[in-house]
């Protein structure tokens, strides 16, 4: 027999319309409800410009002019600030190696920032999926309250926050039958950890925002500053572009990478000059790390020696090891250093300190940085896209020296993994290559610093 129709009073019966109307608007399931319960089609648009459009375009073209002055004004006075840096070597240092570091912390807060939206993404889509499983359960649940209102209720644009309210209080109200109130009790459960999960996702992503807005701050201030340091590297060699050039040369003569470095600190006088210095520098250098010594922001030798800074050093990226010394290369041969899956445009620095003997393009290495760390060791970074320093400067711990590209540059690596930037690093100790493995701290307070 039918259900005979259940008693209300005004305020009660309006209670469910609005629910109802709330409910089937929302869009918490993501599917479509039977005809009966469709909202109104929108009504047609005009294909006439409306004057608050053209107002709206004009205050927009307004807000960027305004955004492009300010940019500008702060591009000059940026300009201004690294100029006066420049005067002090000591200071321009210490901004570079503060300025990189910032960089590399924003970039680690971004990755781990967008790993946490995959997963609240994923978990958003698996709450839709099993509400929209149900959708015959609510389309009777909705029916049934439509029945009880006795009349179908008006097309609403709601929030799904509304219709959440909506519900709770027409259970406390009594306004659903008892036994509709344990699956309507489920559905306001489940609504509830959508809409709070939906803030989460919109706090993660206002955070995202702000980190890269200021990611990209900190680049444009580390990028003026490096321009400045190799602009007074420049006029100090000023034969620096022929060097160059006769380095790329010299390194298309030889074949592998220890008769790079041979012929680097043989043949070209600013490479020979800086095995020069590191040598003299390991002469003299006490066994003894003293971590004091890193402050020194003039300094033109290695603050601690190479050998005793195991434990100590720093990636010179941000990444995840995807090779490790000793491994597969990838080509069939052995990992003669580690390789470190990176994010597109990610900031290199130094892992310590050290001369230049070689930065350029070399083979299927990509373009390729080589490091004098004195004591007879050599560092290799290669994968990036562009280095900033040039052959025979003196680099400190913590100086950025490159940038990611978008791509793997490494050959190996390039067959196997095209998705995404690998820097690749080896240690070598008097031609060698050795496992890098111990120098590396194992976390960060541990890490020396620039």
């Amino acid at each position: 027999m039918p259900r005979a129709p259940i008693p209300t009073s005004n305020h009660d019966a309006r209670s469910r319309r609005r629910l109802f109307s709330l409910l089937l608007v929302a869009g918490f399931a993501g599917g479509s409800f039977p005809a009966a319960a469709q909202t109104a089609p929108p009504a047609p648009q005009s294909a006439a410009v409306s004057p608050e459009a053209i107002k709206q375009r004009e205050q927009e073209l307004e807000a960027a002019r305004t955004q492009q002055k300010s940019a500008e004004e702060a591009q000059a006075k940026l300009k201004a600030e690294i100029a006066t840096l420049g005067q002090d070597r000591t200071k321009l240092n210490q901004q570079l190696i503060d300025t990189a570091a910032n960089v590399r912390a924003v970039e680690t807060k971004i990755g781990e920032a967008e790993a946490r939206l995959r997963g609240l993404n994923g978990h958003e889509q698996e709450m839709r999926a099993s509400l929209d499983s149900r959708r015959a359960d609510i389309v009777e649940v909705l029916a049934a309250l439509q029945r009880a209102g006795r009349r179908t209720p008006p097309a609403l644009l709601v929030r799904p926050e509304d219709a959440l309210q909506s519900l709770r209080t027409a259970m406390l109200l009594g306004a659903v039958v008892p036994e509709l109130r344990g699956r309507a009790e489920k559905l306001a459960g489940e609504l509830g950890a959508l809409i709070s999960l939906r803030r989460n996702i919109a706090a993660e992503r206002d955070q995202l925002a702000s980190d890269r807005d200021r990611v990209r701050s900190d680049q444009t201030r580390l990028a003026a500053l490096v321009d400045e340091r190799q602009r007074q590297q420049s006029a100090r060699e000023k034969d620096l572009d022929a060097e160059n050039a006769r380095a790329i040369a010299l390194s298309r003569q030889v074949g592998d990478l220890q008769g790079l470095i041979a012929k680097m600190e043989q043949d070209l006088k600013s490479a020979a000059k800086a095995a020069a210095a590191a040598s003299q520098a390991s002469a003299t250098a006490n066994g003894k790390p003293n971590l004091a010594a890193l402050k020194d922001r003039s300094r033109q030798a290695p603050a601690i020696a190479f050998a005793s800074a195991k434990g100590l050093l720093s990636l010179p990226v941000n990444g995840t090891k995807i090779r490790d010394f000793g491994g597969s290369d990838g080509a069939g041969g052995v990992q003669r250093g580690i390789s470190l899956a990176a994010r597109p445009g990610s900031q290199v620095t130094t892992p310590c300190d050290g001369w230049v003997v070689y930065a350029g393009p070399f083979r299927s290495y990509g373009q390729l940085l080589i490091l004098n760390a004195g004591g007879g060791y050599h560092v290799l970074i290669a994968g990036m896209e562009r280095i900033s320093v040039n052959i025979g400067q003196f680099v400190l711990t913590g100086e950025p020296v490159a940038t990611m590209g978008s791509t793997s540059q490494v050959a190996s690596i390039l067959a196997t993994n095209a998705s995404q930037p690998v820097l690749y690093v080896e240690f070598r100790k008097d031609g060698t290559p050795i496992d890098p493995g111990p120098w590396w701290a194992a976390n960060e307070g541990e890490k020396v610093r620039g």
